[in-house]
């Protein structure tokens, strides 16, 4: 194809926490990238996925729910999701069709209205839908909210809708070259995937505020091609010492349980043995503190 015929940009998926954003960013790439579970509010910062067609490379940009925050991490997540939209070329606004009149949903328009980039409306979870004659209803209500350039029923679990959407956002897309090699799906190290993972297991196997006070962080990752092995020793840091012997658990299951669960996935990602070394540190207050978010890499 020449290259003046070859489409290429950015696509921030923008919605509420729990949407479905980080699993449709998968579906739509094939392959998982970002971290997902039943909690609210798991994506921490915006994550690229990166999809390359013979015609287009669409560079899809995972982002934070967007909600109204108090804390000064939960504040910091939701700047870093309003700034992604600042360089999309195409903005998919995603809302659940089991509740299409959440007033979260009116406050990302408003932020939407000051873009002049075309946004596309993807209703998530018609699968849950009774009727899905109620599907042109609820499009109908959010055409008269704000004028999008298109309204895909879809099911990010099911990757119903799925292929019109993405050709409706390679329409958009500006003419040039691609912005990385074909082969790349994230922008993601190895690294920071490890952490990601290993913060997925806390988050599906602990409860409460438990899993929003940890933040992994890599200490060591420590690759030995001669034993086809990878070495990882990471830190999971919690705010009080009650949530440090939850996340250990009696006798360390909870912890053991932890590891097992991350180092599979991990060996699955990799392609080889990893021999995962868990320490849980308390940090106190760590949400609080923007010197240690940094220091976690948690903020620029």
């Amino acid at each position: 194809m020449a290259e003046e015929e070859f489409r290429s940009g950015f696509v921030p998926i923008v919605g509420r926490p729990n949407v479905g954003k980080s699993t449709l960013l998968n579906r739509l790439i094939g392959q998982k990238v970002a971290i997902i579970s039943p909690k609210p509010q798991t994506t921490w910062w915006r994550i690229l996925g990166i999809k390359t067609r013979p015609d287009a490379q669409i560079i899809f940009v995972d982002t934070p729910g967007i909600h109204r925050a108090r804390e000064n991490f939960n504040i910091h997540m939701v700047r870093e999701a309003r700034e992604s939209m600042k360089d999309g070329d195409v903005i998919v606004h995603l809302i659940e069709a089991t509740d299409p009149s959440a007033p979260g949903d009116d406050e990302i328009r408003e932020d939407l209205r000051k873009r002049e980039t075309p946004v596309l409306l993807a209703i998530n979870k018609i699968d849950l839908l009774k009727d899905r004659g109620e599907v042109e209803e609820i499009a109908s209500h959010c055409q008269q909210r704000f004028p999008y350039a298109g309204v895909f029923p879809i099911s990010a679990l099911l990757g119903d809708g799925l292929e019109e959407l993405e050709e409706a956002i390679v329409s958009y897309l500006p003419q040039g070259p691609p912005y990385y090699p074909e082969d790349m799906i994230t922008d993601q190290t190895e690294r920071a995937l490890a952490a990601e993972i290993i913060r997925e297991k806390i988050f599906h196997l602990t409860r409460q505020e438990v899993p929003y006070s940890c933040a992994v962080v890599i200490e060591e990752f420590k690759d030995n091609p001669q034993k086809d092995l990878v070495y990882i020793r990471a830190i999971i840091n919690v705010e009080r010492e009650s949530q440090k012997g939850i996340v250990i658990g009696k006798g360390g299951r909870m912890l053991k349980e932890i590891g097992s669960a991350a180092r599979r996935e991990l060996e699955e990602m990799l392609g080889k043995k990893v021999y995962l070394e868990l320490w849980v540190r308390v940090q106190e207050d760590w949400r609080k503190k923007d010197p240690v978010l940094r220091d976690f890499g948690l903020i620029r």
